[in-house]
Formats: structure tokens, C-alpha cells, sequence
């Protein structure tokens, strides 16, 4: 199923307990922390013009083996589908080892105009319906802006009232609201961690973004034990070889944390064969985990 030896786990957003070896070995206890983190693609750019069995195919082969599918992508997945076509894409996903993880929307809560609040609100209830017809776990969702005109408190506070309004809808339907760490002034961590201190709904929690922001004040470490309690099953990572980001500190930090997420590159190049590009930053991330381990054991 995969391309190296690492223990693969399949998971659901909420996380299983139980491991399965790429060799088709019985289920295992991890032995390790960090074991149960699992690695997969965000389809924003190297994923952006395949149609959904390309996607898949291509998934399969590098062992990228979960997928979040960005809204407004050649895969198709929109909340347009019919309850047939919505079946199809769960049926094909189901026939492969690559999990869909949801879709990720571009919707956003900050905006001081009540219509547009609404109208976004009523749109990610509409991807909430669309994940669970396709087997998915999941909605990511973003805050994006502080206004200049609007006091931020205000802002952060309408943030997180609105997430508890799709998480408590999402419940219904057995999803969680990912909300990316992403925006002008809602990508800084301590406003993060604001929004989150409205939220009460325990199915919404932040999908880690790797900005330049996390790196901050007194610095990764501590921005990431400011909000690692709030941690959806989603990660965004760019690509793991690019210097402009301590990506081996990252992936210690959550295998010291024993995360059991979805680790998801949201690539940013454009490389020439993104097959070949793939299969490298699943080798990257198995090295980086080992490494982790090894750190820890130490």
C-alpha cells in the first residue's frame, strides 16, 4: 500500500486506535509516539487540474494516502453534486486505500457585514452535508482578516461564535470544523488562541498552517503549546525541504504531543513531474518522523 516501511494508519478525523502494516500484517498497537500520524496532500496546486480518478491513481502511487480537496479544483467534489454523483465519490474512494479527508473551503466568519456573515455560514453548512454524503470527516474553514474599522476583539468574538454555530450543525452529521490558521492578523497565534477561547462546540478545533507568524515572539515552541490543545486532525505543511520553515522542529513537536492527525502538503512549487515530487516528500516526511523518534527516545 505504501512506500516505505512506516506503519500506515488509517484513520477518521476523531482517530483509531488501532494500526495496519503496509504488508497486510494484523492490526498493532503504536510503539512509538507520533506513530499514528499520517501523511497526505491538500490539492491546492500540485493536485489543482487532476479529475478525481487522476487524483486518486496519483495519491495511490506516491503513497500520499489522504487528501483534502479544496473547493473550485478539477476533482469536481462540490456542493453542486447530485446524491448520486455524491455516492460515486464515495464509492471510489472507498475502493482505494487514499482517504478523503473533506473539503476545504474558502469560507470565513470575520466580516462586519451581517449578509455576507450569513451567507458564509450557510455555505459551509452546505460542505458539512457534502462531507458526510462522501465519506469525508471534515470541513477546513478559515478566519481571515481583523478590520481596521471594526475592534478586533469584536471580530474574534464573531469568529468564534460562528464556529459554534457550523460545529454544533456539524455534529449532526459526525464532522469537525478545521479552521486554518490563515489570514491578516487571524494567522498570528495569540488571536487563534482568542477565537478558540469562544468556541465550545469540541468538534471545531485549528488546523496548524506553517506561517511565518508561528515563528513570532518567543518562537515556534511556544506558539505551538499555546494552541496544540485546540488541534483539529489536519496539518498544512509546505513542501519539507524548504529552508524558510523549521519543519524538523515542527514534526518533533507534534510526534513529542503523540498527534495522531493528518500531516497534508499544501505545495507551493512547481516542480516538473509532481508524481515523482510526491514520492519524495513521503520519503522526506518518513525520514523527518524517524529522526523524531529518535530525538525523543534521547
Amino acid at each position: 500500500m505504501g512506500l516505505t516501511t512506516r506503519r500506515n494508519f488509517l484513520v477518521t478525523a476523531a482517530g483509531a486506535a488501532a494500526l495496519t502494516l503496509r504488508s497486510g500484517s494484523q492490526p498493532v498497537w503504536a510503539a512509538k509516539p507520533g506513530e499514528q500520524m499520517q501523511w497526505g496532500m491538500v490539492t491546492y496546486l500540485w493536485g489543482r487540474d487532476w479529475d478525481l480518478p487522476t487524483l486518486i491513481a496519483n495519491c495511490e502511487k506516491s503513497g500520499t494516502l489522504g487528501v483534502e480537496l479544496r473547493t473550485t479544483h478539477a476533482h469536481g467534489v462540490e456542493v453542486t453534486l447530485s446524491a448520486a454523483e455524491r455516492a460515486e465519490v464515495k464509492k471510489r474512494f472507498a475502493d482505494s486505500p487514499v482517504v478523503c479527508l473533506g473539503p476545504g473551503s474558502a469560507d470565513e466568519y470575520d466580516s462586519p457585514d451581517p449578509a455576507k456573515l450569513a451567507k458564509n455560514i450557510e455555505s459551509t453548512k452546505a460542505f458539512i452535508k457534502l462531507s458526510h454524503d462522501i465519506g469525508a470527516t471534515g470541513v477546513k474553514v478559515r478566519p481571515n482578516n481583523l478590520y481596521d474599522n471594526v475592534p478586533h476583539e469584536k471580530t474574534i468574538e464573531q469568529i468564534g461564535k460562528s464556529l459554534n454555530i457550523v460545529g454544533k450543525f456539524a455534529q449532526d452529521y459526525g464532522q469537525e470544523i478545521r479552521v486554518e490558521v490563515h489570514g491578516r492578523g487571524t494567522s498570528e497565534i495569540p488571536v487563534c488562541k482568542a477565537i478558540m477561547a469562544h468556541v465550545t462546540e469540541k468538534n471545531v478545533g485549528l488546523c496548524w498552517n506553517c506561517n511565518g507568524e508561528d515563528l513570532k515572539g518567543k518562537g515556534l515552541k511556544a506558539n505551538f503549546d499555546l494552541v496544540k490543545k485546540h488541534f483539529a486532525s489536519t496539518v498544512h505543511v509546505r513542501e519539507l525541504n524548504l529552508t524558510d520553515y523549521p519543519y524538523q522542529e515542527l514534526l518533533n513537536l507534534f510526534v513529542a504531543m503523540d498527534y495522531k492527525g493528518w500531516i497534508l502538503l499544501e505545495a507551493r512549487t512547481n516542480p516538473k513531474d509532481r508524481v515523482v515530487a510526491m514520492i519524495e516528500q513521503r520519503k522526506l516526511f518518513d525520514e523527518m518522523i524517524a529522526k523524531a523518534q529518535a530525538t525523543l527516545g534521547k
